[in-house]
């Protein structure tokens, strides 16, 4: 078996003081993509950098207080790549990935956007040099017979299932008829091929959501994004037979706005 998390932190110093480091200690994963870092690594609290029991790698941002990814693996990696070959983003603490035996494990942060403005723009061209990453890593990993799940914050809801209010949202970023068609990119044999493997194993589901707004009452109401994925694959994403998202049980115990989304993998089947 090989579990798999996904979070984005939303600050990892912040997270690391309400109850990161404790939901780390009890993680079965064995590995954990990080999201959102916003931290040099020699910022870190050494209990969340250098934990007992895992190897981590860190890709922060330039820009500093920003962004940021990072890999969390209980066996350490045979390789690691930081960005994925943007002039652009590689500097930009977006991407990381790392080779485990058979398997290709990246974290992704996605931009985020705003529509009709340049941070718009930078998302669109984000997404065009990463699609064409995606169809090169594909390729490149079934010609050394191996695997890849490409986990994160994607930032873009494919289906009307993946967010509670889609009405009122057609026209934000996160759920534009742009963003939406290149997810379905991602995920179309004619273009990279890829699995949303939560909504494979959820077909008919409303969310699972792991994203709620601080604002209002959007977790109580659970009025949330499903933008935490896990994008794998096929022979990969054929061999997941558990999915959840680890929504906390109250406002309060929340250490970040996003919620862990958990894949086990069976990997000898």
């Amino acid at each position: 078996m090989l579990t798999v998390t996904s979070v984005n932190v939303n600050g990892i110093r912040a997270a690391a003081k309400k109850g990161f480091v404790t939901w780390l200690d009890g993680s079965g994963a064995d590995v954990v993509c990080l999201q959102e870092v916003r931290a040099e690594e020699g910022q870190i609290p050494a209990e969340a950098r250098a934990p007992e029991g895992w190897h981590t790698v860190f890709a922060p941002a330039a820009d500093k207080g920003r962004a940021g990814v990072a890999l969390y693996t209980r066996r350490a990696p045979d390789r690691v790549r930081i960005g994925f070959g943007s002039e652009e983003f590689d500097s930009a603490g977006r991407y990381v990935e790392a080779d485990l035996p058979g398997v290709t494990v990246a974290s992704l942060y996605l931009p985020s956007g705003e529509a009709g403005t340049a941070k718009q723009d930078e998302k669109y061209r984000f997404m065009g040099e990463f699609l064409t990453y995606l169809g090169e890593l594909r390729e490149r990993a079934a010609a050394d017979g191996r695997e890849v799940v490409v986990c994160g914050d994607w930032n873009i809801c494919h289906q009307e299932a993946d967010l509670k209010n889609w009405k009122t949202n057609r026209k934000n970023a996160g759920f534009l008829p742009e963003e939406r068609e290149w997810l379905g990119a991602v995920y179309a044999q004619t273009g990279a091929g890829y699995v949303d493997v939560v909504r494979g194993l959820h077909p008919d589901a409303e969310g699972p959501y792991s994203w709620w707004s601080y604002r209002g009452r959007a977790f109580d109401n659970d009025a949330g994004w499903r933008i935490d994925l896990q994008v794998a694959t096929p022979g990969l994403a054929a061999k997941a037979v558990k999915a959840f998202t680890e929504k906390a049980a109250s406002h309060e115990e929340r250490w970040s706005d996003h919620a862990p989304v958990t894949v086990v993998y069976a990997l000898g089947s």
